[in-house]
């Protein structure tokens, strides 16, 4: 289950760890069954619980350390939901860490939404959903041809850039939507036509010698000073 065409050909996906599991349960996800070590610890679980060995655990686990149970759950229909006043829009985002992290960041922030490009790394891959911590369930994700979207919506396109306008003296419009790119090449052309504005993050360094930024770690820095003008 660790591969996309295998999730979509059975319409499963597996989350991994009791904490995270329990999420589940105020979601809107179904669970198909849960194979457990202890499954006592999840007695509030509605779908089948099946008791494993840790030897077993090992071998349906993606974890070099399993932690205690693995749940198999259904697929949700993708949707897109109204726009919100902010939204974090992926432009081919790649490694799974940083789309978990992000949609983890979502949740912190109170963002409902995220738009991804239709190559941005698939919502329900294990590492996705293990770095999300359970995020996943509380922000919707949804996959859709960027330059359409970008050229519809009435929202204010701002991208990320290392020449944009600082984010500290940057004012937040109404209705925005955050682009943030790949993390090797940045938004791709067609993404930069439909910018409005353009922000970055100014380095502080003296030897102003760091290329670049996380893109998880530049999406906290700037959602955190974003939502500053709210405290």
């Amino acid at each position: 289950m660790d591969r996309k065409k295998f999730r979509q050909k059975y319409n499963l996906f597996l989350v991994e760890g009791n904490k995270i599991i329990s999420e589940l349960f105020n979601s809107d996800f179904k669970i198909k069954e849960i194979f457990s070590t202890d499954p006592q610890k999840l007695d509030r679980a509605e779908a089948p619980v099946i008791h494993i060995t840790d030897n077993e655990l090992k071998k349906i686990s993606f974890l070099q350390h399993p932690k205690d149970s693995v749940a198999v759950c259904y697929l949700k229909e993708q949707k897109r939901e109204e726009e919100r006043s902010i939204q974090l829009v992926l432009d081919g985002i790649q490694d799974p860490g940083n789309l978990g992290t992000i949609i983890r960041l979502a949740d912190w922030f109170g963002i409902e939404q995220i738009v991804c490009s239709e190559d941005t790394v698939d919502f329900y891959n294990p590492k996705v959903i293990m770095a999300s911590m359970g995020s996943f369930t509380r922000v919707n994700v949804m996959y859709t041809d960027l330059a359409e979207y970008l050229s519809e919506t009435d929202h204010m396109n701002i991208g990320t850039d290392m020449v944009g306008e600082s984010l500290y003296t940057f004012e937040k419009p109404e209705k925005m939507n955050l682009i943030l790119g790949n993390e090797g090449n940045g938004m791709r052309a067609e993404t930069e036509k439909k910018l409005h504005r353009s922000i970055m993050i100014p380095r502080f360094g003296k030897s102003q010698s760091a290329e670049s930024l996380n893109v998880s770690m530049a999406a906290g820095i700037i959602l955190g000073q974003l939502f500053s003008e709210k405290i």
